[in-house]
């Protein structure tokens, strides 16, 4: 959600700026901008198209520099139009770009009326920028430490001035924002993906880190409540892939990430030969013998991974689990408990939410905190003692798969492990589930290999405008995750249920017109779920059933059946969420919509 670039060096910058805008498109966004430095003013190019059309704007206007500042926004305050897009300039003087949400905007805004400020635009940002041409008297540095003690919400920002040539001062809080180090060059970003091919040296800014970069030197300061000081922050080396990594055959990177799937189960499978807390981290056997029970923080997709964690947690390990909407998690009183693992899912590891939720949890007395996470130089694997990563390799679509069923693998490699450690897993179990484990990358290509009977499907969906998904048990989250596919690419309303629920409310909406996708597969709950199958029959609903083979489930007027290739015990929704993925993916395609960038989404969410 947003990115951020900005850069100081020696020759024209403008081409690493737009580079960087382009690594960071999978974030998603609805405008963006470029502004330098130049011929002694501040010039700019902003855009509601893609960052291909703002490259062009660029060059129109020809546009280059030695600094400058890049970004693309996803709207919060104010509509996605030019004049809300960043960078935002200030009397002329002032260039800033801005990550996260001013909560105190309101007040800054009236304030700075008062002071003779025009504001043309809807957003917080605009008030920040000019907070710190109030404050400017030479020195951006000391502006921009100023104006951010005045600041209440999350932010991470980048600005230049007019009369300091040569230096770009970022500041974060909430968002993330590194520091790249180059060869007479330095530069900002959100992301160090968008400096990848440009520098590798990265040093992560901390909470209320403010950062001078100059073309020759960058100084990193701090503040220790009784003033600014320079504080060292660690350099890492960090090869960090490109966004803009090539589809070879396939038509969008949601496809690809689909396909990618037993590679990545395999990659974050790879050398674990055995069930052992060294799989989580240093330290992990003393945290895992001093808990009693799990409590699971996340949002959206990896919230629905965390549902399916907590049936393995609570049967296979015997360990009581509850699982929070990051997001609300934090504004409510819960029972806090000490023997409590806190446990974060998240793909980016940036996801403000839950970074705000786990800090909450600490807060209440709960220490012991592992993630699991796909970027091991994330915020998230930073705050937590512990960390599981998955590698699932950078996931550029919007609508996370790979991603999901990775975190999956994780998470059963801990209910594993918590169960070992108290007894439950006998070492006959632990070679069978991991014998399943490994074959899982085969299965999963079998289950791939249905996509053309999926693409008929597909072809029916895409006339309709409603959906119900249904599944019990494990595979209830399964359906959860697969109604949240069809929506927030295909743009068709999409809402999943426990089958069980159907006679409580959800009958109502069903008609011939209400497609009713079943996840079938042959497990304790499978007489109970033909019965609630037959009552969408009943009522004339269409029902779409991904079966398990043995599951005795026919084909006939009103009742489509795909058969997955093997039933895969507790590991079954790991296969039986790909071809909901891949209904999702053919709908969207057959309906025409932006799949790897759907309308109002973003990748990765940094703002509440």
């Amino acid at each position: 959600m947003c990115g951020i670039v900005g850069a100081v060096g020696p020759s024209n910058i403008v081409p690493i700026l737009v580079e960087g805008l382009k690594r960071l498109e999978y974030r998603g966004y609805d405008s963006c901008g470029v502004a330098v430095h130049q011929d002694g003013g501040l010039r700019r190019a902003r855009s509601t198209a893609r960052v291909a059309e703002l490259q062009q704007a660029v060059a129109d206007e020809h546009l280059a520099s030695g600094t400058g500042i890049a970004h693309t926004r996803w709207a919060t305050h104010g509509a996605p139009a030019v004049h809300n897009a960043h960078p935002h300039f200030s009397n002329g003087r002032i260039a800033l770009v801005h990550n996260g949400i001013i909560e105190n905007h309101d007040e800054l805004r009236a304030e700075l009326k008062a002071r003779g400020y025009t504001f043309e635009s809807q957003t917080d940002t605009e008030v920040l920028a000019h907070l710190v041409d109030q404050l400017y008297d030479g020195d951006l540095l000391d502006a921009v430490q100023r104006a951010v003690r005045r600041l209440r919400g999350a932010y991470a920002i980048a600005v230049f001035a007019k009369d300091e040539p040569q230096r770009v001062v970022g500041a974060r809080k909430g968002s993330p924002l590194v520091l790249g180090l180059g060869q007479g060059a330095n530069y900002l970003a959100s992301d160090a993906m968008a400096l990848a091919g440009v520098t590798d040296q990265i040093v992560y800014l901390e909470e209320g880190d403010v950062v001078d970069v100059q073309r020759d030197a960058a100084r990193v300061t701090a503040h220790d409540g009784s003033g600014w000081r320079t504080v060292q922050r660690p350099v890492r080396t960090v090869q960090a892939h490109s966004g803009a990594a090539e589809l070879g055959p396939y038509r969008h990177y949601m496809q690809k990430e689909i396909f990618e799937q037993p590679r990545a189960i395999g990659d974050t499978l790879d050398e674990i030969t055995e069930v052992t807390p060294e799989l989580f981290g240093e330290g992990a056997a003393a945290v895992f013998a001093d808990i009693d029970r799990v409590l699971v923080l996340a949002c959206g997709t990896s919230a629905y991974a965390g549902l399916v964690a907590r049936q393995w947690l609570e049967s296979i390990a015997g360990i009581p689990t509850s699982v929070e909407i990051a997001s609300e998690y934090r504004y409510r009183d819960s029972v806090p408990h000490p023997r409590t693992l806190v446990v974060t899912i998240s793909q980016s590891g940036e996801t403000a939410d839950t970074l705000a939720a786990l800090k909450h949890a600490q807060s209440l007395g709960m220490p012991h905190t592992l993630t699991v996470c796909n970027v091991p130089t994330s915020a998230m694997v930073r705050e937590c003692r512990l960390a599981f990563l998955t590698r699932a390799g950078v996931e550029i679509g919007v609508a996370s798969t790979k991603a999901f069923t990775t975190q999956l693998v994780g998470l059963f490699l801990l209910a594993l492990t918590l169960a070992k450690g108290r007894g439950r897993l006998s070492a006959g179990d632990e070679s069978r589930h991991l014998k399943d484990l490994r074959h899982l990358p085969v299965a999963v290509q079998a289950v791939l290999a249905l996509e053309p009977q999926v693409i008929a499907w597909s072809e029916e969906f895409a006339a309709k405008d409603h959906a119900l998904f249904l599944g019990r048990g494990l595979h209830y989250p399964v359906a959860l995750e697969g109604a949240l596919k069809l929506k927030e690419i295909s743009y068709i309303h999409a809402e999943a249920y426990p089958a069980g629920e159907l006679k409580h409310g959800p009958l109502a909406l069903v008609t011939a017109a209400m497609p009713v996708v079943t996840v079938a597969p042959n497990d304790q709950l499978l007489e109970k779920l033909k019965s609630n199958m037959q009552e969408v029959r009943a009522r004339g609903g269409e029902l779409f059933v991904f079966a398990d083979n043995d599951t005795r489930i026919d084909s006939e007027p009103g009742l489509h059946v795909i058969r997955m290739p093997e039933h895969y015990g507790a590991l079954s929704p790991i296969l039986h969420v790909v071809p909901l993925q891949l209904l999702a993916y053919h709908t969207a395609v057959a309906r025409g919509t932006d799949v790897d960038k759907p309308r109002n989404l973003a990748k990765s969410v940094t703002v509440e």
